[in-house]
């Protein structure tokens, strides 16, 4: 049976690592080739935005250890902070003592909103709207025959009335059941079909017709439960606690929790070739409704032992866009093993929760800074032009000495290139 736990993975080199996933996930040659090589051509990237001088390119790493509903996954992320995959990797070995991640989504339902202005009657011509449901529901279906055979398409509709400067508007929410597309581009169509039939309707203006990035019938969710043994005892049990209990109460620190769990979130986000702006924004609109707070929670359990879980919009896809562009995309989403963008929206999840809990963890202990200092110092090595098993020896002296800047890094390289060291 495959196993996610792969003990001293990050002691092996990259070609090792990449020998370890491609059995794991059954890459090819040519998976393997493009991971190492450059995998995104200068012609496809001319084609998916405008203006294309190059591209750019950020480390692609793997979280271990995951067991998300008795399944083990290897994770890709796609990030350029320090400390995130490896704090993943270990918030996720620390889960397994108590059986790993337990999730669930709501189905892939997103939201377009039609906005219609210039109306004396605002609530009338709600009414009017609604009593013209099944009509508006069918002519945004008939944008999209192929969603609707497959299971999709247009299920209800919502309207609200709002005030704004400018007036009262009435804005009509088209629910859509996406499938397995992230869905901008269906609900945005059927948005446009339906706005000439709304007007009709109610004698209004319609002015914007686009999705919404606050997905909120398209959730993900994610329970842990970390064995306080595992994690260091009652004391780092309490200290999360506290942490956690900081967090909910103020917007300053809460900022700071959720952005974190977004380092696990984008990174897979951006591995798997989706909208990782669109999940941003969605979350944190998301932690805002009724007041800023954490997409996360956390509780102690009768066995004194921490129960951590999360909820948020997670608008993503398997087919479609970037995911089907960029074969680094392909390829992250093989290696992940996902058959549908609702099972890929709850390993996020998981990963979201993972992130935070180790975050937590190490401001409850040793503070963030220890682990972000070890891998900063490799980075700041390398600035000063060291190479090879020189970046390890540099990095190694300023952390010892706590003392991770450059001018000390060129003094150190000076002094090993020296044979003083």
């Amino acid at each position: 049976m495959k196993s996610s736990r792969i003990p001293g993975f990050y002691k092996m080199t990259v070609e090792e690592r990449l020998e370890k996933v491609a059995e794991f996930a059954g890459l090819d040659e040519e998976d393997k080739g493009l991971i190492l090589g450059k995998a995104l051509q200068l012609d496809v990237a001319d084609r998916m935005i405008e203006n294309v001088i190059g591209t750019f390119e950020l480390p692609m790493g793997i979280a271990t250890n995951f067991l998300i509903d008795g399944k083990d996954y290897l994770i890709p992320m796609v990030i350029e902070e320090a400390s995130v995959v490896a704090a993943a990797s270990n918030a996720a070995k620390m889960a397994r003592a108590k059986g790993g991640f337990f999730t669930s989504a709501t189905p892939p339902i997103m939201i377009a909103q039609v906005q219609v202005t210039k109306l004396n009657d605002p609530y009338g011509a709600k009414m009017e709207i609604l009593r013209h449901k099944d009509e508006i529901i069918a002519k945004a279906n008939e944008q999209d025959p192929v969603l609707v055979e497959l299971g999709g398409g247009c299920r209800d509709i919502e309207v609200r009335v709002i005030d704004t400067f400018r007036g009262p508007n009435v804005i009509v929410h088209l629910l859509v059941d996406v499938r397995d597309a992230m869905g901008a581009n269906a609900v945005n169509t059927m948005a446009e079909a339906v706005a000439p039939l709304i007007e009709r309707i109610t004698g209004g203006k319609v002015y914007l017709r686009i999705i919404s990035n606050l997905a909120v019938y398209r959730l993900a969710r994610a329970k842990a439960v970390f064995d306080k043994e595992a994690i260091g005892g009652e004391e780092v049990v309490e200290g999360i606690m506290e942490a956690y209990a900081f967090a909910k109460a103020d917007p300053f620190r809460c900022a700071t929790h959720n952005k974190g769990i977004m380092n696990g979130v984008s990174a897979v986000v951006i591995a798997t070739g989706n909208d990782f702006r669109a999940v941003e924004a969605g979350a944190h609109a998301y932690a805002a409704m009724g007041g800023y707070k954490p997409l996360t929670t956390y509780e102690v359990n009768k066995e004194g032992d921490l129960v951590g879980t999360i909820e948020l919009p997670v608008a993503v896809g398997v087919i479609g866009g970037a995911t089907r562009v960029n074969p680094l995309a392909k390829i992250a989403l093989k290696i992940l093993g996902v058959k549908t963008a609702e099972e890929l929206s709850r390993v996020i999840a998981a990963v979201g929760l993972a992130q935070n809990f180790a975050a937590l963890r190490a401001l409850a202990t040793e503070g963030i800074q220890r682990g972000h200092m070890e891998l900063h110092a490799r980075n700041i090595a390398m600035m000063v032009g060291a190479v090879g098993e020189e970046v390890d020896k540099v990095a190694e002296v300023l952390v010892k000495e706590r003392k991770v800047r450059m001018d000390r890094a060129k003094e150190v390289l000076v002094e090993i290139r020296a044979g003083k060291r």
